[in-house]
């Protein structure tokens, strides 16, 4: 009886963990970071922090901290620009 508890207790763990790992994303590999674009519906990216040393990327972060500033419920940062625009930056930063 106290094997089939234990049994129980384990497989509504790993089912609780499962849950979180998909709510907060704790999928963003090492040397990496989670940001969110898009003017409605935002987008997640993940982007290597080798960007935050790039100054078209350090611009992007300003006017995002002046918009939506340091609080990010979506667990990431928030950016303030149209997911094409990113997508070019990214193409550019890729490139260096």
């Amino acid at each position: 009886m106290g094997l089939m508890r234990l049994s129980s207790s384990i497989s509504n763990l790993k089912c609780f963990i499962r849950f979180c790992s998909r709510k907060y994303h704790w999928d963003v590999p090492k040397g990496h970071l989670a940001v969110y674009v898009g003017e409605e519906h935002k987008r997640r990216f993940i982007v290597p922090i080798s960007y935050l040393e790039q100054p078209l990327f350090q611009t992007l972060l300003r006017q995002s901290e002046e918009e939506y500033g340091f609080d990010h419920p979506m667990g990431g940062i928030t950016l303030s620009c149209q997911e094409d625009m990113f997508n070019q930056l990214t193409t550019i930063l890729h490139s260096l």
